[in-house]
Formats: structure tokens, sequence, C-alpha cells
């Protein structure tokens, strides 16, 4: 009886082998399969450990969720070559923006995440059973995009917050994921933020990840993430009339670091 279950799960993953190995689809759908199961796993993990050693919701359980996490590159056969991690080594809270690609941007995150850094997440997050449970407790500040009172309120807070308990505040500018290879236009929310507290502006790049993962052509596979932390741009003297010129600022920096760290031409 054994022997047969053993047959027939050795005859399962060859077909499963197979069938990657044939169709980038299956491939695909394996993979972030995959990948949804292992967050959930490794939320509810973390989870325990989080209330074990910390007893509640605090931005030090982002350390025992970065440990999880930084585990997923083996999964995936991913590496990620850094460079200017010494830009986060700012005295006092900063806004950190960074390009936001797609759903394995947590692993980017986690793999360079500063000590004393939350982020800024959409409030349905909460609501993705252990990977909710997780990032509430990782100290995730929630906003609701679709109310824009709310969020500004929300930011508002976040700036007195991030003062007084001097935190990194992790934000995507671009508001959505976005796997084109390209930058999306920057909402300026991030950088009013930033001038209203008056501490730096930490631009993030990573590489484009269009050479392995696309969503569009069902391409998943190994690959290569080149990682950069640009040098801190300072905010103290800046008002409300500099938003504009700030955010054009970080759009064109990152844009340019894209490209050079993607190999493509701008």
């Amino acid at each position: 009886m054994e022997l047969g279950w053993l047959l027939w799960g050795t005859a399962v993953l060859l077909l499963l082998h197979v069938l990657m190995e044939l169709s980038p689809t299956v491939n695909f759908a394996l993979r972030i399969g995959f990948y949804c199961v292992l967050c959930l796993v490794a939320s509810a993990l973390a989870a325990a450990a989080c209330l074990l050693i910390n007893g509640g919701r605090t931005v030090k359980n982002m350390r025992i969720i970065s440990a999880f996490v930084r585990t997923f590159k083996y999964f995936f056969g991913l590496r990620f070559e850094v460079k200017g991690l010494e830009n986060f080594k700012v005295e006092g809270p900063a806004i950190i923006v960074s390009n936001h690609q797609s759903v394995l941007d947590m692993m980017g995150l986690m793999e360079i995440l500063p000590d004393n850094c939350v982020q800024v997440a959409k409030k349905e997050v909460m609501y993705m059973g252990s990977v909710g449970l997780i990032t509430y407790l990782g100290g995730v500040i929630f906003i609701n995009r679709k109310s824009t009172s709310s969020a500004k309120m929300v930011m508002s807070e976040v700036a007195k917050t991030m003062v007084a308990e001097n935190v990194k505040v992790w934000v995507y500018p671009e508001g959505t994921r976005n796997c084109t290879g390209d930058l999306l236009p920057f909402k300026k929310g991030a950088f009013h933020l930033a001038i209203q507290a008056q501490v730096p502006v930490i631009p993030v790049v990573y590489s484009s990840f269009t050479t392995f993962y696309n969503p569009k052509t069902k391409l998943f596979t190994s690959g290569k993430i080149k990682v950069e932390v640009l040098p801190p741009i300072e905010t103290k003297g800046l008002t409300s009339d500099d938003v504009t010129n700030l955010t054009d600022r970080c759009f064109i920096t990152m844009r340019e670091t894209l490209f050079r760290l993607s190999d493509r031409p701008s």
C-alpha cells in the first residue's frame, strides 16, 4: 500500500516537472501558487514568533519577519546584488521611496530593510489571513486609498509618529504594481509627508524583474536583482511649494538608476 502511494506520488511529481518544462503557463501557475502558500505558512510561523518574543504589534517584529522572508530567495533561485546600504545610516527618521513591480517586491524589501522601519500599505492587506496578521504585528501603517481625506489624515498622523518614535517609513510612490520595466508617475503623498516632517527622502531602486518575471508572458524563472540605495535628499527648509519639484527630482533620479541597473538605454 505504501509502495503504491510512493509510486503515485513519484508519477505526479514527474508529470508536474514535465509540464513545467513544456508549458510556461503551468510553470508560472505552480511557482506563484507555491509563493502564495509559502507566504501564508511563513506569516503564520513568524506571527507566532513575534507574539512569543515581543508580545504584540511593534516595529521590532520586522527583524523576525525579515529573517523568515529572506529565506524565500533560495526557493526561487533569486540572487540580490546590493549597493549603498550606508545611505540608510541617517540620524533620525526618514522617508524611503522605492519602485513597485510585483508580489515579489516583499522579498526585495526584506532583503535590505533597515532597523526601525515600517511600511505604508493599502487597508485591504489586513484581511489577507496570516499575511494580514503579520503585517499588523510588524507595525505596517494601513491607509484607505479610496478615501483621499482618510489617506491625508493617516499621513499627517504618520508624520507625527515618525518623528516621535524615530522610525523610517517605506512608501511605494507609484501607488500600484508596475512590471513594465519603467516607472509610473509618482503620487505626491510621500513627498508631502517628508516635507511636513522635515526628514530626508532616501530613494531605493530595484532593477527590472522583466528578464525573469512577467505575468503577461507567464515567465517566472530564477534571476538576479540589483538593488541600489541612493544618497538621502534633504528636505529641511522646504515647504509645500517644493513638493512637485522634490517629486520630479526623485522620479528622474530613480528612473535613470532603474535603466542603468536593468542595462537599458535611458
